[in-house]
């Protein structure tokens, strides 16, 4: 087997950075602290577990509330296993279970041993009608602080942190364009000076069509039965796929993946199996530094892999990497650290925040709290705050506060207590709804004001509930928190920021 060093155009140095390990005299639980973390991946194709140590040091200037990741340490990789189904629509939920529960065994761990993590479910298993159900039993089975999942542009940004990608773009201060391929699903991320910019997605991927050892189909995914139209081949459960139809099937994928790597006019099949807006990138990677393939496919892209699994993986690698041969310039694609794991370790990785000790919690019986919904209003001057957040309950079709919800407030400079009173007071009057229920309170705000807050909330408004405020913490639209218990001689509360994505319905 070839390892890839003879593939022209190929860099293989090797120097995505993982980040330095810094050895200095730290308090534990006061600078920096220590994490379990477990990531699982359940994708279309395969399914996987890797288990880390992570390291989280305080940010900046003594006493900052801001911690981040800044070490991770491989502590045991699972088998990789083909995603079980029982049908079209339904993934083998057994028998996932009984793999994560032997991997940890292997591992030498249980649920006590893990601090947090993430599964994350993505591509086409991420339409199957159980895997909101998966998601949530493994978030209370599996560990603390374990509720994630990744649609298409939150696992292109997992993806970019997990296989090296944004380290190799910040140390470079590069332009670095990765390309995550899947079973269902191919994703973007355009990276500049280590910030992701953009990202897009299409549905190509190796197992839209499976087939067993005889070539007998076992599975065709919706967009399959596109791509094959396209080409004037046949797909059918039960039936054989014709040799020159497969080729056809992978060469037409191949295509609809240049596509978009090279900006270029999409064509018909491309406009249709696109699943997010078109990548905005320059002709012909015109101003791209480097191009890094991640995911299952891209072990065939390096030509690390020729085993067939029962599906197009083999050859939709080859036909890629043979066109990465012929359009890109020399020593432009580039390695990743990690290949078919970038996801599940990005999840761990890019997702995890803490807050410090400015945090204000009235009971830590409201913790841990999973899956809180991120309602984001816009604080401005000359806008009521109770008029704001209302105005961003309505993006959710909500006309008040309901229990599951974190009130995310952003505040810019120094504030006073005038500044915070008038904030506590539309916070208060905002949150009328949660009246008559015993759920807390939970703010997520973006500067060291959280104790602050909290106590005028609590102590001088008389806000019933309990509150959990926590300070320092990055998050947008459309995003969701985990908030664990304090952990550490500093009680640091960790904060795990995701996005959730489960399509309404069941896709065959």
């Amino acid at each position: 087997m070839s390892d890839g060093h003879d593939i022209p155009g190929f860099d293989h140095s090797h120097d995505l950075l993982q980040g330095e390990n810094i050895i200095t005299e730290e308090i534990e639980g006061l600078e920096m602290f220590t994490l379990r973390s477990v990531g699982i991946d359940i994708g279309t194709s395969t399914t996987h577990l890797v288990f880390s140590r992570l390291t989280l040091r305080r940010e900046g200037a003594a006493f900052s509330a801001r911690f981040r990741v800044t070490d991770r340490e491989l502590l045991y990789k699972s088998n990789i296993m083909l995603t079980p189904y029982v049908k079209g629509t339904l993934m083998d939920t057994q028998r996932i279970r009984e793999f994560v529960h032997q991997t940890y065994q292997d591992a030498g761990f249980t649920s006590d041993d893990i601090d947090t993590g993430a599964v994350v479910i993505t591509g086409e298993a991420l339409k199957k009608e159980n895997a909101r159900p998966i998601a949530e039993f493994f978030s209370q089975d599996s560990g603390k602080f374990i509720c994630a999942s990744a649609g298409p542009n939150h696992e292109a940004v997992l993806a970019a942190y997990g296989c090296g990608a944004v380290a190799l773009s910040k140390a470079e201060k590069a332009v670095v364009l990765n390309v995550d391929m899947g079973g269902g699903t191919a994703k973007f991320s355009l990276i500049r000076d280590g910030v992701v910019a953009q990202t897009a997605a299409v549905n190509v991927g190796a197992r839209l069509i499976a087939f067993d050892a005889e070539g007998i189909v076992t599975r065709v995914e919706e967009p399959a039965r596109r791509i094959m139209a396209e080409t004037g081949g046949t797909v059918a459960l039960g039936e054989r796929l014709d040799e020159r139809d497969t080729e056809e099937f992978a060469r037409a994928m191949t295509r609809v993946l240049w596509d978009v790597i090279l900006g270029r006019s999409y064509s018909p099949l491309t406009q249709d199996l696109m699943i997010t807006d078109r990548l905005a990138i320059a002709p012909d990677l015109e101003g791209v530094d480097a191009v890094v393939f991640s995911g299952g496919v891209s072990e065939y892209v390096y030509d690390h892999e020729r085993t067939s699994y029962g599906d197009l993986g083999p050859l939709f690698g080859r036909f890629t990497r043979e066109e990465a041969t012929r359009l890109a310039k020399d020593g432009m694609v580039r390695e990743p650290v990690e290949g078919i794991r970038a996801t599940v370790i990005g999840a761990g990785e890019y997702t995890m925040q803490a807050s410090g000790n400015t945090s204000y919690i009235s009971s830590t019986s409201a913790l841990p709290a999973f899956g809180l919904q991120v309602v984001r209003p816009m604080i401005e001057d000359g806008v009521a705050v109770d008029r704001a957040v209302r105005n961003a309950l309505a993006k959710f079709d909500l006309e008040e506060m309901i229990p599951g919800l974190a009130l995310a407030i952003s505040l810019n400079g120094q504030q006073n207590y005038q500044t915070l009173r008038r904030v506590a007071d539309g916070i208060a009057s905002a949150s009328k709804g949660l009246d008559g229920h015993d759920d807390p309170l939970f703010l997520v705000l973006n500067i060291d004001v959280a104790k602050s807050l909290g106590g005028i909330l609590r102590e001088e408004l008389a806000v019933g509930r309990e509150i959990v405020a926590v300070d320092g913490i990055d998050v947008g639209d459309l995003e969701y928190v985990d908030i664990g218990r304090p952990v550490g001689t500093s009680e640091v509360l960790p904060v795990t920021v995701k996005s959730l994505l489960f399509p309404s319905e069941a896709q065959a």
